[in-house]
């Protein structure tokens, strides 16, 4: 079999094996990050104050998704949606960035193929590339980085065949094309610039020298082999690419949300490295057999080697990428979406409830009856403007979202948006922005499971059918931390969990500002929810076994409600205790313990009074 062919023959092995792996496991739903965040194509765009789970629905319609736009994505996904089989648009877009996942791993195939020769080095490459947990990870959601790592094996098999073409016309073409493929990677991730800047003045210089080399001129490289001048390329591009990204990225990795945005950006020199492992599994074979003899042996070695270590990385990494029956996000969503009052305006804010909301909203077509409006949004003339004649029935009292000199800017503050807009149930989720404050003069938050409902101040609160009316609003089963450090799932739990404390927590909070028998009454709710939800549960997050220490010891001071006074401290020795052996680093800690000693000192007084009653 000619070169060319088996050259051939190894890429779509390797595309068809990949895809093979990649295919059935990926998400069938709204996943995490970038992919999630969702708009509405023609009205939404978005903006740098927020940076996740959006690019399925701007799909959906073609809309514009955040910076820099991601146009060519867009296209090929609503292309998916309409074309590629699945059960909702989340998966046929998904089922995409798989196929593009898996076309990457053949083009860095083919890349060592015509920088080495075909053989265990190539499928080394494209092996190692798609079966790393980061790649795997990121080819099974819709995200934009199977795309970018398509661009980036693509450039580099152009410019592996640059290097193998034989004349100026050969080059020439290649070189054209490479300069089309650079224009539609840019035109998905500006992070392929570092690589640009590197392989142009290469390529340029090559068509130079190979002119004057024509001519009869000096070649200005002509002591450097062609083939290690192309490696030191790559490991150039590599380098500089790293380097460049741990300058330029300011994220605090210590916490495991933000490095899972953080090494998304790995792929890129992840692909580099690949082909320098494949082209010198290639080398380190010709070199033995011309040292040695024996092309069979090693070559049988290789390809040992090869499926040993695939093999190996595809058991590691199997479990933890199979996303096919993740579907945490989106219940997540639809929990949310679904516990809403008819006709809401919902004020979203943040990556995870918005963007999920969106998607179900606009993509799915849930809710019609409901008006998102997107917080940092509203302070853009623009996205007001548009939502003036989207949503007619939202009332905006001036021109965008700004606090500060509303009358010069013809600008609202949220107080006004919520006063034009009392006819409606109004919620947000999650929180308000701290920078304006305004509402807080007419308006008080009374909790709505993850999000909260803002209500006017002369409407009176009953804190028994409003906690009755919250408590179940939601039928979420997961178990608490079941998901690992970093992934939107965890948040997505976590938000869930602490739903089920927030009636408790407000009760508490708004007895911190009463007196008299209304504030026992309010901390004997509290209690008493709080008892509920700890009670009912096995494991539960360590925050509430604090909240329940401290909502059993306000309840003592206040009277003791209808409790014993031996419980309520009992109670709250316990969950004091409780909570210091699951966050033992806590900064209160000391207080913590000094509290426990006198609550200690207290029941024994108390159980001392009553023996000498008795």
């Amino acid at each position: 079999m000619s070169a060319d062919r088996w050259s051939w023959t190894l890429t779509g092995a390797t595309v068809a094996g990949v895809a093979a792996l990649y295919l059935p496991i990926v998400q069938r739903t709204v996943p995490g990050g970038d992919s999630g965040r969702l708009q509405l194509s023609r009205v939404f765009v978005y903006t740098s104050s927020q940076s996740e789970r959006e690019l399925i629905t701007a799909a959906c319609e073609l809309g514009v998704a955040h910076p820099p736009g991601y146009p060519l994505f867009t296209m090929l996904a609503f292309l998916a949606i309409h074309l590629l089989p699945g059960s909702s648009p989340a998966h046929s877009i998904n089922v995409l960035c798989a196929l593009l996942g898996a076309g990457a791993s053949g083009t860095l195939c083919y890349t060592v193929c015509r920088l080495a020769r075909p053989g265990p080095g190539a499928v080394l490459a494209g092996g190692l590339f798609a079966m790393s947990r980061l790649v795997w990870q990121w080819s099974t959601v819709a995200e934009v980085f199977s795309l970018n790592n398509f661009f980036v094996g693509l450039l580099f098999s152009l410019l592996a065949c640059f290097d193998k073409a034989e004349n100026v016309a050969w080059k020439t073409k290649f070189a054209l094309w490479g300069a089309l493929c650079c224009g539609l990677g840019l035109c998905n991730q500006h992070t392929l610039v570092v690589y640009v800047l590197v392989i142009v003045p290469w390529v340029l210089l090559q068509l130079y020298t190979h002119n004057a080399k024509s001519e009869g001129k000096v070649n200005l490289v002509e002591m450097l082999q062609r083939h290690c001048a192309v490696v030191l390329l790559f490991a150039a591009m590599v380098s500089l690419y790293s380097v460049f990204f741990a300058w330029r990225a300011n994220l605090d990795i210590e916490k495991p949300l933000l490095l899972g945005v953080v090494e998304r950006f790995w792929l890129q020199a992840d692909a580099g490295i690949c082909v320098l492992a494949g082209v010198g599994l290639s080398w380190a074979v010709c070199w033995l057999e011309k040292r040695l003899g024996w092309y069979a042996v090693w070559t049988t070695g290789a390809w040992l080697l090869t499926a040993g270590l695939l093999s190996q990385m595809i058991h590691a990494n199997y479990r933890e990428c199979d996303q096919s029956s993740n579907e945490v996000v989106e219940k997540f969503a639809r929990e949310v979406v679904f516990s809403f009052p008819n006709d809401s305006v919902v004020l979203t804010r943040g990556d995870l409830p918005g963007n999920t909301l969106r998607y179900l909203h606009y993509c799915q077509g849930l809710r019609p009856d409901l008006s998102l409006v997107d917080q940092e949004m509203m302070t853009y003339r623009w996205y007001v403007s548009k939502l003036h004649r989207h949503l007619p029935r939202v009332k905006f009292p001036g021109h965008l979202w700004d606090p500060v000199n509303t009358e010069k800017k013809n600008s609202f503050n949220i107080e006004q948006f919520l006063q034009h807009n009392t006819h409606r149930p109004v919620f947000v989720c999650i929180g308000l922005s701290e920078g304006d404050p305004s509402w807080e003069r007419t308006f008080s938050r009374w909790p709505w499971g993850v999000c909260e409902q803002l209500v006017p101040v002369t409407v009176h609160l009953h804190p028994e059918v409003w906690a009755h009316r919250t408590q179940h609003l939601y039928n979420w089963s997961q178990p608490h931390d079941s998901f690992p450090p970093g992934s939107w799932e965890r948040v997505a739990n976590e938000e869930m969990w602490q739903a089920r404390m927030k009636i408790a927590f407000f009760l508490f909070d708004l007895a911190e500002r009463m007196e008299g028998e209304a504030q026992t009454r309010l901390y004997d709710l509290s209690y008493n929810f709080y008892c509920q939800i700890v009670d009912a549960q096995a494991d539960y997050p360590s925050n509430w076994d604090k909240n329940l220490a401290l909502a059993a010891e306000r309840l003592l001071r206040s009277g003791g409600g209808s409790r014993e006074p031996d419980s309520l401290l009992s109670r709250s020795i316990r969950h004091f205790g409780r909570y210091l052996q699951r966050e033992p680093m806590d900064p209160q800690r000391q207080a913590i313990r000094s509290a426990m000693t006198h609550l200690r000192k207290e029941r024994e007084r108390l159980r001392d009074s009553q023996r000498q009653k008795h």
